[in-house]
């Protein structure tokens, strides 16, 4: 006989279930094709893939900013059906609010949510004082340098306090000596927050250097082609050769979809 106790069957905070999406137009595009992914709660994810694989696409669906032509996806076993607070997400060009203070641009959403101006801006000065933006306060976006305005977009979107991040290339556009010192940041942010985190790139290194697991994607139409586990101790050094095994994998699970998707681009007019 049993104990009487129920089995708890492990939920994953993400679940991706057989979507597809179709943009409709001129030209019937079909960007996604059965994708199926399990992100789990705390987990740094990572997704991987030529240019144009639907990448970007895809981590909007997870934020409700577009709907799945076919399939679902789940959210703590809920459909995710529009945007909400307990997703934040961060762009690849900043996309701050040039005529807002660095702390305005961070309360921005806390005041949309009604959250009185005081406990928004003790709320906000604790994301500063993490992304090491103190001192800048009052300063306008167009003093930041790049990795700076990257700051105050991480801040904001950590300001909501969401369950996950959604990063779309947020380094991409940082030279590499920013870049780098970015990642290291964001990982110490995500030990101390442990918070689920899904982040694009189309850098290898910077997967392997961030992730818990890596996504790798197709060519167009986009769907997971492999899925690389790391299990390498934080802080990680590029050199370990652990680290280069992993990032050889994964290249060589990319180097078809990459001449694929190049073969692909050629074909439009």
């Amino acid at each position: 006989m049993g104990d009487g106790k129920k089995e708890v069957k492990n939920m994953a905070k993400i679940e991706i279930i057989g979507v597809k999406k179709i943009y409709e137009g001129e030209r019937k595009v079909l960007a996604l094709d059965g994708v199926n992914m399990k992100i789990e709660e705390n987990e740094f994810a990572v997704i991987v893939g030529p240019s144009g694989c639907g990448k970007s696409t895809l981590l909007s669906l997870i934020a409700g900013f577009e709907k799945p032509s076919e399939g679902k996806i789940l959210l703590d076993g809920k459909e995710v059906k529009k945007p909400a607070p307990d997703r934040g997400f961060v762009f690849q060009d900043f996309a701050l609010y040039p005529w807002r203070t660095v702390l305005r641009n961070i309360t921005f959403g806390l005041e949309l949510k009604g959250i009185p101006k005081e406990e928004a801006k003790k709320k906000a000065m604790k994301y500063i004082k993490m992304m090491g933006l103190e001192g800048f306060e009052n300063v306008y976006p167009y003093a930041l340098s790049g990795g700076m305005k990257q700051r105050v977009a991480i801040a904001r979107a950590l300001a909501y306090e969401p369950e996950v991040l959604l990063m779309d290339e947020p380094f991409g556009s940082l030279d590499a000596q920013t870049r780098k010192l970015m990642q290291m940041e964001l990982i110490k942010i995500w030990e101390k927050m442990k918070r689920t985190v899904v982040f694009v790139t189309h850098s290898v290194i910077e997967a392997v250097y961030l992730a818990d697991k890596v996504f790798v994607m197709t060519a167009r139409p986009g769907k997971v082609k492999g899925i690389v586990d790391i299990d390498i101790p934080r802080p990680r050094d590029y050199t370990d050769e652990r680290f280069l095994k992993i990032r050889e994998k994964i290249l060589s699970l990319l180097q078809e979809e990459v001449e694929k998707s190049q073969k692909l681009r050629n074909k439009i007019p």
